[in-house]
């Protein structure tokens, strides 16, 4: 079988990955060590990315196709060198436990008020376990009568 030639859209795609490989890479998630009265601080990320495309073949006759991809990075602590002891220290994000606050207040209330407008209302499974019992009380009187 003979060798495909490599086509150009084919090197554009290569070049892309290897672009985003490099923006995914470990020194994005380490940062240049701070030294300070023999404290070394290394800072911490977390990072991830999402990566697309698509194989071409549009109407205007270019099948180069198109590519992107996105990055997010979120600081996650620092590594603490003092002497020979090393320790992790991590990055408290306030926004996010004001956001699970939130979430378990909203729940609470939601919860509360359902339970309110349910009193006044029969649950089926109270409607089912009535008429059994009316049922299983009507059978003995009729055993017994």
């Amino acid at each position: 079988m003979a060798p495909v030639a490599d086509s150009g859209s084919e090197t554009r795609a290569r070049g892309g990955v290897a672009s985003a490989r490099d923006v995914l890479s470990a020194k994005r998630v380490y940062g240049d060590p701070y030294e300070k009265n023999g404290l070394s601080v290394i800072p911490a990320a977390v990072v991830g990315g999402i990566a697309g495309g698509t194989a071409g073949g549009r109407a205007d006759g270019d099948s180069a196709g198109e590519r992107g991809y996105g990055l997010i990075a979120r600081p996650s602590g620092a590594w603490i060198i003092r002497d020979d002891e090393v320790t992790w220290k991590p990055a408290i994000d306030g926004n996010l436990i004001i956001l699970g606050g939130q979430i378990v207040v909203f729940t609470a209330v939601y919860m509360v008020a359902r339970n309110r407008g349910s009193r006044s209302k029969p649950s089926l499974v109270g409607v089912a376990a009535r008429a059994l019992g009316d049922l299983l009380r009507a059978r003995r009187r009729s055993r017994h009568s």
